[in-house]
């Protein structure tokens, strides 16, 4: 059953993560550094993407 519901929501999950490494990425070039999560923006990226897939399957599993 989680593994079901792991494997419709891994889609959200990878593009959140991509959206967020791009869009930190260039902002940390810019020197904005604020709002990252112990400095990375790859920790902050992996972050978001896993809260993601996380919602994702907590309305697939409600509403399945």
């Amino acid at each position: 059953m989680i593994v079901s519901l792991a494997m419709q929501s891994l889609g959200v999950g990878i593009g959140v993560f991509v959206g967020i490494l791009i869009g930190l990425g260039m902002r940390k070039r810019k020197g904005n550094v604020e709002g990252l999560l112990a400095g990375s923006v790859v920790l902050t990226a992996l972050a978001a993407g896993a809260l993601a897939m996380a919602v994702m399957m907590a309305l697939k599993y409600v509403s399945g």
